[in-house]
């Protein structure tokens, strides 16, 4: 019905003269997409914000922002349609502080890679983990007879100084969540959950906020990609292994907080961890770690949505 080319300095006025009050607004969920939602919240429209592997298979042949824009009006037709709901400033602050913490550790972990990597060719091995990389640095730095250049010396010492700032911009960082963890309410109430902690807590509150936009606890567990992949056919159902979809980092936490309570769960008697323990009995490890985290975060959305505790008799019935 309107087709036009607009420039970014000029699209929004154009919008508030042409489109009508209150109409609904589909976008690509993509950079900067929060903040035109927000923008265009501002002035009473409806945005609905879809995933780009959602808006993909309607583009028609080649890609260009007409087909672009097409495949989006084609997506927001479709009565099943999943939606993303618009991030607040708050939740993108959050979120920033998690993005750049995990930025900041594969630094760290390719600054020490580097590190053994070039020792190695003099003969000098650490063991693994970094703590020992760390007490093991100034000791080749202070050891005259282990066969050191004096300028590769100054080479491994500004290495070292590396290392060190990316340790402390991780703390400071730490601290960053540690404090956001204990003033939000959300994340606060979160943190009840068994193998949640600061940082999964404040995680899930920037990634899905109150969890409206997912209809049950299985549907924000299928997002983080914890739940089988189908590959069914004429009635046939056939299970495989998760899907991995979704936020890889959300994922990855859940599944870490996951291992620490089985765990820690063969001393304690309570019903979650009755029943962690006997599924880690009967199945494969990696198999009772994806169900805890499954079951995490189907009792995190119970809590996110209803504004409810933790209540220790619900998790297994």
């Amino acid at each position: 019905m309107w087709r036009r080319k607009l420039a970014r300095e000029s699209w929004l006025k154009v919008l508030l003269e042409t489109a009508e009050p209150g109409c609904e607004i589909g976008m690509e969920a993509c950079g900067g997409a929060h903040y035109w939602a927000r923008r265009l919240q501002a002035h009473g429209f409806k945005v609905r914000l879809i995933a780009p592997q959602f808006v993909k298979p309607y583009v028609k042949s080649n890609k260009n922002d007409a087909n672009d824009a097409e495949a989006i009006c084609e997506a927001m037709s479709r009565p099943h349609m999943r939606f993303v709901s618009a991030k607040t400033v708050e939740q993108q602050d959050i979120q920033a502080v998690h993005r750049i913490r995990a930025e900041l550790t594969k630094q760290r972990t390719a600054k020490a890679n580097q590190i053994r990597g070039l020792v190695a060719e003099y003969g000098l091995v650490a063991p693994q983990k970094l703590v020992h990389l760390r007490r093991a640095l100034p000791c080749w730095l202070e050891d005259a007879e282990n066969g050191l250049s004096e300028r590769f010396r100054r080479l491994l010492n500004g290495l070292w100084g590396d290392l060190r700032t990316l340790d402390e911009r991780m703390a400071e960082l730490d601290r960053e969540i540690t404090v956001i963890a204990q003033s939000d309410p959300v994340a606060k109430r979160l943190q009840q959950l068994r193998g949640v902690g600061p940082i999964i807590a404040t995680a899930l509150v920037a990634a899905v906020g109150k969890g409206e936009q997912f209809a049950n606890g299985r549907q924000m567990s299928a997002a983080f990609g914890l739940t089988p992949r189908q590959h069914s056919s004429g009635g046939n159902e056939r299970l495989l292994g998760i899907s991995t979809r979704g936020d890889a980092y959300l994922r990855v936490l859940l599944i870490h907080g996951a291992r620490s309570v089985i765990r820690t769960s063969k001393d304690k008697d309570d019903r979650l961890s009755q029943w962690v323990t006997r599924l880690a009995a009967r199945s494969h490890a990696n198999v009772a770690v994806v169900a805890m985290a499954n079951k995490t975060t189907r009792m995190a959305w119970a809590m996110l949505r209803n504004g409810t505790v933790y209540q220790p008799a619900l998790p297994t019935r």
